[in-house]
């Protein structure tokens, strides 16, 4: 069983406000069910090792956030040893995978089908999981068995997650227009509060990671897991690990 948990960074902005959010990123973690139990025996240490007294999250790290919070003890050395220290975690898995999708705001809302920041996050987790389905087909076909998946998203609002668990349970019974057959992926989207969740707490990460190297022309932490993104047989990442929306 292979376990996706999907957090975002950045906002989906409403049309009014694009220039003040003209990016923002879907992160995922894809763990397999029995290294999970490994996962947040690592993070389990780490946050022993920081003395941590609640979730970790990629906006803890900003110098400019100014409110008390898990991270607000630590000077900035300590903050980039930790961040380098989680990052490693997701490495250090080779059965760990990583996709994100990037948004382009401006761009998504010049289509036709997309008009609010509902259907903004909407568009990027189709996306998110279609991959997700193409990599359980992949490793189905590699290892002889049929592999399949659950997705775990990090909680919204009450009524969006609602919207999302429907309209995630259309793509699984195949009552969407356009979307790739869901034939790995068993029951609805879990919603899980972040800082109850291991794994959402490493997509996280994976998401600011993202979101920093296109918004801020800066890789220096994406360098750090670029290995564990999902690729093509030939090495590609583009359109495979890292998906950008719309396409053009």
């Amino acid at each position: 069983m292979q376990i996706l948990f999907i957090d975002e960074s950045g906002s989906p902005p409403p049309v009014d406000k694009v220039p003040n959010s003209p990016l923002f990123v879907l992160g995922g973690a894809i763990i397999p069910d029995d290294f999970w139990h490994r996962v947040k025996v690592d993070l389990d240490a780490a946050v022993r090792e920081f003395k941590i007294n609640g979730e970790i999250k990629w906006r803890y790290f900003s110098p400019d956030n100014r409110k008390q919070h898990s991270l607000s003890h630590l000077n900035a050395a300590e903050k980039e040893a930790l961040r380098t220290k989680l990052f490693g975690i997701i490495a250090k898995y080779k059965s760990i995978r990583t996709i994100a999708v990037t948004v382009d705001v401006a761009k998504a809302y010049a289509l036709q089908y997309v008009n609010n920041p509902d259907e903004l996050y909407w568009f990027a987790y189709k996306t998110m999981t279609e991959r997700f389905q193409y990599y359980l087909q992949d490793i189905s076909r590699i290892s002889g068995q049929k592999i399949n998946g659950i997705i775990v998203c990090d909680h919204r609002a009450p009524d969006n997650d609602k919207r999302l668990q429907e309209l995630h349970a259309k793509l699984i019974q195949g009552q969407h227009a356009a979307h790739s057959n869901y034939a790995n992926l068993i029951e609805g989207v879990f919603i899980a509060p972040s800082h109850l969740s291991v794994g959402i707490q490493f997509a996280d990460m994976v998401a600011g990671a993202v979101l920093r190297k296109f918004k801020a022309n800066d890789d220096r932490f994406y360098n750090q897991i670029s290995d564990t993104f999902r690729k093509s047989e030939a090495g590609k990442i583009d359109g495979y690990g890292l998906i950008r929306f719309p396409k053009r």
